[in-house]
C-alpha cells in the first residue's frame, strides 16, 4: 500500500453538478443550460488573426519561458492594467488565479484567511489544503470597524463577487483597501471578473500598486475568455513576497506554458488582438445586462442581496432551489456551497451564470414563470 498524507479537501460541488447534468443529457436526450459553471458561455473570443501572427517553430514557443515569465507578457500587463507605472519584474505570471492564491496561502506567514461571507469555494478548500483556519467578514463595515484586529491575517477582497456578481462602488473599495494597508494587513485582490467590463482606461489597478500590504491575484479566464489557457499573474511591490512565490513558481511549474504567454502578448498588445478582446467583452456583457435585467424584471433575482451593490456578473442569485432549476433542465450550485455557516431559506437560494446567450437563457427562465 502506497503511503499518503491527506489533502484534507474535497471534490467540488460544481464538478458534481456537472457530472449530473451530463449523465441527465444523455440519458433523455434532451438539452440542458449548464449554468453551474464559471466559464463565460456567450461567445468564444475569436483567435483567428492572432494565431496567424505567432510563429510556433519560434523558441518562444519551444523552450522554457523562465519561471516569472516572459517579459514581453510582464511588459504588456504592465501598459494594461498600471498605466506602465509599475515595475514589470515585480509582475510574476501564474498557471491562472488558483496558481496565484496557493502560491499566497503557501508563501504568507499569516494565521488565518479573512473571507466575504459568500465566497469561491476553492479558497475555502486551499485553505485546508495549505492547512490554514478561515473565518469569515460580513460586509465591508465590518472591515473598516475591526480593522486594527485582523493584523496577523489576510483578507480576501474579490469584487465583482462569487456567487453574487455584485460590484460595490470603487471609492467605498479603495475606502476598505486603504484602511487595511494602513494598519499592516495584508490583501488578496483577488477580482478576475473584474477587467471582463474594463478596459485599459481603468486606473484601479494603479491605485493599488504602490500599497505595500496589497497583493494582485489576476487570471485571463474571465476578462480574455482563456480559461483553458490557464495563465493570470500575482503583483506586489514587496521583494521579499516577490523572490519566495518565484522559488515556489519554478518548483511547482518550472515556467507557465509558453504558448498562452505569448497569446496573452499578442491579445493585449497586436491591433488585431485588441479588437479579439474589445468584441468579445461587449458582446458577453451585453448578453450578462440582458440577463440580469430579465432575471430582476421576472423577479427571479434575489434582491435582498444586491443592497448597497449593483448586480453586473458574471454570476447571480436567483430565488430558485437547485432541484426546481433541475426540473427546468437548468443547471445551478445551491448557494449553501459558498457560505461556511448556513442560514435559514438558503435551500431556496441558486448561483446561476448569467454569461450565456440572452435568446437561450430566456427561453428556459420562462418555464419557471
Amino acid at each position: 500500500m502506497i503511503p499518503i498524507k491527506p489533502s484534507n479537501t474535497t471534490n467540488s460541488t460544481i464538478l458534481a453538478t456537472g457530472k449530473q447534468l451530463a449523465n441527465a443529457i444523455k440519458e433523455t436526450g434532451k438539452e440542458y443550460l449548464l449554468l453551474n459553471r464559471g466559464v463565460n458561455s456567450v461567445v468564444n473570443i475569436k483567435l483567428d488573426e492572432v494565431i496567424q501572427q505567432i510563429n510556433f517553430n519560434s523558441n518562444d514557443i519551444q523552450v522554457y519561458p523562465g519561471s516569472n515569465g516572459k517579459a514581453e507578457l510582464r511588459n504588456a500587463i504592465n501598459q494594461e492594467y498600471f498605466n506602465n507605472q509599475a515595475n514589470s519584474k515585480q509582475i510574476l505570471i501564474t498557471g491562472g488565479g488558483i496558481s496565484g492564491l496557493d502560491i499566497c496561502f503557501q508563501n504568507l506567514a499569516i494565521r488565518e484567511v479573512v473571507l466575504p461571507k459568500f465566497f469561491w469555494g476553492t479558497y475555502a478548500q486551499l485553505s485546508r489544503l495549505r492547512k490554514l483556519p478561515f473565518s469569515c467578514y460580513p460586509n465591508y463595515d465590518y472591515l473598516l470597524k475591526q480593522t486594527k484586529n485582523l493584523k496577523g491575517k489576510a483578507v480576501i477582497i474579490c469584487d465583482p463577487g462569487n456567487p453574487l456578481g455584485e460590484k460595490y462602488d470603487d471609492a467605498k473599495l479603495l475606502q476598505v483597501i486603504d484602511s487595511l494597508n494602513s494598519n499592516e494587513v495584508v490583501v488578496l485582490f483577488d477580482s478576475p471578473y473584474r477587467r471582463l467590463f474594463y478596459d485599459q482606461t481603468d486606473t484601479f489597478y494603479q491605485q493599488l500598486m504602490a500599497l505595500e500590504h496589497i497583493i494582485i491575484v489576476e487570471s485571463f479566464s474571465k476578462s480574455l475568455g482563456l480559461s483553458g489557457q490557464r495563465i493570470g499573474f500575482l503583483y506586489s511591490n514587496s521583494d521579499a513576497f516577490n523572490a519566495e512565490a518565484q522559488l515556489r513558481l519554478t518548483y511547482a511549474t518550472n515556467g507557465i506554458n509558453s504558448f498562452a504567454q505569448v497569446l496573452v502578448t499578442h491579445l493585449l498588445t497586436s491591433e488585431s488582438g485588441k479588437k479579439a478582446v474589445a468584441e468579445f467583452k461587449t458582446i458577453t456583457t451585453t448578453h450578462i445586462a440582458k440577463n440580469i435585467q430579465f432575471l430582476s424584471e421576472k423577479g427571479l433575482l434575489a434582491d435582498e442581496y444586491y443592497r448597497n451593490t449593483t448586480p453586473i456578473g458574471i454570476f447571480a442569485v436567483v430565488n430558485r432551489s437547485p432541484e426546481e432549476l433541475f426540473e427546468h433542465r437548468v443547471g445551478s450550485v445551491g448557494l449553501d456551497y459558498f457560505v461556511k455557516d448556513s442560514f435559514a431559506g438558503i435551500e431556496k437560494l441558486s448561483r446561476v451564470l448569467v454569461s450565456y446567450p440572452h435568446e437561450k437563457f430566456v427561453s428556459f427562465f420562462e418555464t419557471l414563470l
